[in-house]
């Protein structure tokens, strides 16, 4: 059974960074989409970034200019480096991987933005 792992969360500083590693521990048929989703306590979950497999991606508004989402290919992995961070980043970040024969999601991992 494939599984998404999520690394790199933690505690920061505000105006400080982390970068979020998601590797596929299995093979994975055909992944197109790849993405980041973020879920503060109270609210729903969100999109951060997406990255197509030919690289075009897509930002939230508020990530805009802070957050650049990234992929290897060939190690079936997509990372978020997240710059300046804000205490309203805080918040649970999942990846996403769309492919052919479905959806896969991470089980998330913790940011948390200390002010």
């Amino acid at each position: 059974q494939v599984q998404l792992v999520e690394s790199g969360g933690g505690l920061v500083q505000a105006g400080g960074s982390l970068r979020l590693s998601c590797a596929a521990s299995g093979s994975i048929f055909s992944i197109n989409a790849m993405g980041w989703y973020r879920q503060a306590p109270g609210k729903q979950r969100a999109l951060v970034a997406t990255i197509t497999s030919g690289g075009s991606t897509n930002y939230a508004d508020s990530v805009k200019g802070r957050f650049t989402i990234s992929r290897d290919n060939a190690k079936n992995t997509v990372y978020l480096q997240m710059n300046s961070l804000k205490p309203e980043d805080t918040a649970v970040y999942h990846c996403k991987f769309g492919a052919y024969f479905g959806e896969y999601w991470g089980q998330g991992t913790q940011v948390t933005v200390s002010s």
